[in-house]
């Protein structure tokens, strides 16, 4: 008895404080009387931006500390592409049309699209086979439990984090509010499926577990994370990890890295930054090869 009053907290919390603040008196109710963090109005005015980035930051920070996850494996790729079963049913409903509407040009180039997207299916697969691999085989090959990482949206973001999931294990989703695109995949595990305002604190959660950054072939955001992740390593603000690139012909036909090197505007050195893969299979080797010759830093807290 007297230990549990001894441990007891000897402030009232916020939380209590702001219940009990709802139930005084309404006359003063106005947005001046009100708790300041308790106020949301307050806490949306422009000059709280400061505050609210720290927020941003630190709740992620804190959930991800205290369900001990503390490296990641980062997926990234396009939003945009299917799994092989919904590519091939999009297909199939496409030349239905496109037979019975042969002169609609429509008609024909939803058919392309189909045919396209069938293809792209590879790298859905793929992406969900590799979830799966580093879920099912990090802990024994590498002696530390890596969980998957991704945007939280659809295409290669749902595929790695479906493979995560139909292999049993926990996976991390970083949302972002977007007019379009970006509602939670089903396979994020409830408890790490978070939601972001800013681009700049995502991209940090991305990076600051980042045991390694598979990048599968994707637009303007794909590039973006990519890039970023490639200047912090190159500058020494990032330590290296192993960066792949999903499908050497997409990205050597993309981007002339040779040019850059030419040019002079990067080393010769700094092409070693990054390496292609073209299976699931060749992407975990080159993550569990590059661990056997350098020991894993999880960022446990407190460093």
């Amino acid at each position: 008895m007297q230990e549990s009053l001894l441990k007891r907290k000897k402030l009232t919390s916020a939380e209590e404080d702001a219940h009990r603040a709802l139930e005084q008196t309404q006359r003063y109710q106005s947005g001046a009387f009100k708790l300041a963090f308790a106020d949301r109005e307050f806490m949306l005015r422009d000059e709280l931006r400061p505050v609210r980035l720290q927020l941003e930051l630190l709740k992620p920070e804190m959930i991800q500390n205290e369900r001990q996850v503390y490296c990641t494996v980062v997926v990234f790729g396009s939003a945009r592409f299917v799994s092989h079963e919904a590519a091939l049913d999009a297909l199939e409903q496409a030349s239905v049309q496109a037979r019975q509407q042969p002169e609609d040009a429509v008609a024909q180039r939803h058919l392309r699209h189909a045919e396209r997207r069938l293809a792209q299916a590879y790298y859905y697969e793929e992406a969900r086979r590799f979830g799966a691999l580093v879920t099912e085989h990090s802990i024994n090959q590498l002696g530390i439990s890596l969980k998957i990482v991704t945007g939280g949206g659809p295409g290669i973001m749902e595929a790695a984090n479906r493979g995560a999931f139909e292999a049993n294990g926990d996976s991390i989703g970083l949302n972002i509010v977007l007019p379009m695109e970006q509602a939670p995949n089903p396979y994020i595990t409830p408890e790490l499926c978070f939601q972001f305002h800013y681009f700049a604190i995502r991209k940090m959660h991305f990076l600051m577990r980042a045991e390694a950054l598979v990048c599968f072939p994707g637009g303007f955001g794909t590039l973006d994370e990519l890039f970023e992740t490639l200047t912090l390593i190159q500058t020494h603000k990032s330590r290296k990890v192993p960066v792949l690139l999903f499908c050497r012909e997409f990205w050597t036909q993309l981007i002339n890295f040779d040019l850059l090197v030419d040019e002079g505007m990067i080393s010769a050195d700094d092409l070693r930054l990054f390496e292609y893969v073209e299976t699931a299979e060749e992407a975990w080797e080159a993550i569990t090869r590059f661990y056997h010759s350098e020991p894993l830093h999880p960022a446990l807290p407190g460093q």
